[in-house]
């Protein structure tokens, strides 16, 4: 393996403080202006960068904390790309979220002002000395559902021109990154976990087949001539909302396209039985034998600590399909992927990440 690797890592989100909950709030309500908003999102990260420091983890993110959603903060961003009220929900079990959605409003572009970029020159600054940064945006699949593309055609004349200008905008957001001092970047996607479903439907498998290809096209496309030294991971997500979910089943109808991207680390969901078993690891690691695979065998949903023993029985089992060496442990998800946050507390987070530590240190001496 030609990059750092960490057999402890964690996806990125973290539970807002409730004075940062309160701030947003303010702000939402016109009571408190972006300056004031601000300077409490910092105050908090300052915060959250000493509890991730203290509990050991070796990448440091900012926990999303200047962020309402994952992915449609980083996405609107973008030149050419517009937010509106769809009027409807993202269909979660059990839960309603809020109706935000983004769409094309013209070619898209890279953005050199990207707010983004502030918050990852902020996090450098109380960063202690040692601590290597990792910054978190979604992937550019996340163009390919809810309607967001669904204005391709007034800007160009064909798909192909969309992915390209697509993938060109990320290479040079991520080229960006790398400027300012990123050297570990993960690009959080949810598409693959929609197409598992959409794979296994007779009707629907050449449409989806389709889009899966196109996916492998404009993330490989993206991760282009990029520096040798910048690692950049993925995590294939089943959605993250009030510790509910969108999508479950098993890796295996989008292995052989997993297998194909060419990421350095896979962070992929294994809490639980919707998600399937191993065997699809073996169709990313014989395609790529100096990959890590991160295991999400630890829910950031639920409180309740994992029992040690099958958390071993677990991770062995992998181990017979990909070497010790390139595995490495996570919770599935972070632990707040929207403002709302999953249903625990602060204290309980740490308590899951500092339980996590524990095996991974036990285990990679």
């Amino acid at each position: 393996m030609t990059h750092t690797h960490y057999h402890f890592d964690h996806v990125g989100s973290y539970l807002r403080p409730a004075a940062l909950k309160e701030a947003r709030a303010a702000y939402n309500a016109g009571t408190l202006t972006s300056e004031e908003l601000r300077k409490v999102q910092q105050a908090a990260i300052t915060d959250l960068v000493k509890k991730e420091t203290q509990a050991g983890l070796p990448a440091i993110t900012d926990g999303e904390f200047n962020r309402s959603w994952w992915h449609l903060d980083f996405l609107w961003g973008l030149n050419g790309v517009g937010t509106y009220d769809q009027h409807d929900s993202y269909k979660f079990h059990g839960e309603k979220t809020r109706s935000t959605n983004i769409e094309l409003v013209d070619k898209i572009a890279f953005n050199p002002e990207h707010p983004f970029f502030a918050d990852f020159e902020f996090l450098k600054t109380v960063l202690p000395a040692g601590e290597e940064a990792k910054v978190t945006i979604p992937s550019p699949t996340m163009f390919f559902r809810d309607g967001r593309s669904d204005r391709w055609h007034e800007y160009y004349e064909n798909w192909t021109d969309f992915l390209d200008d697509l993938a060109k905008a990320y290479n040079d957001t991520l080229r960006h990154f790398y400027d300012l001092g990123a050297r570990y970047i993960q690009l959080d996607d949810t598409t693959w976990a929609f197409l598992i479903a959409k794979l296994t439907l007779q009707e629907e498998v050449e449409k989806h087949q389709k889009s899966a290809e196109d996916a492998v096209y404009v993330i490989n496309k993206a991760l282009e001539n990029l520096p040798e030294d910048l690692r950049i991971s993925t995590h294939i997500c089943r959605g993250n909302f009030k510790s509910t979910y969108l999508f479950e089943g098993s890796y295996a109808p989008i292995a052989k396209y997993l297998g194909q991207l060419n990421y350095d680390t896979f962070f992929l969901e294994y809490d639980d039985a919707r998600s399937g078993d191993f065997e699809p690891l073996k169709d990313i690691w014989n395609n790529r034998q100096d990959v890590l695979i991160v295991l999400g065998i630890f829910t950031s949903k639920y409180p309740e600590l994992e029992n040690k023993e099958d958390i071993l029985a677990r991770l062995n089992e992998a181990a017979e399909l990909v070497p010790l060496e390139n595995l490495a442990l996570s919770t599935q998800c972070g632990f707040a992927s929207t403002e709302e946050g999953n249903q625990l507390t602060e204290e309980e987070e740490w308590q899951k990440l500092s339980h996590i530590k524990s095996i991974a240190d036990e285990i990679w001496k």
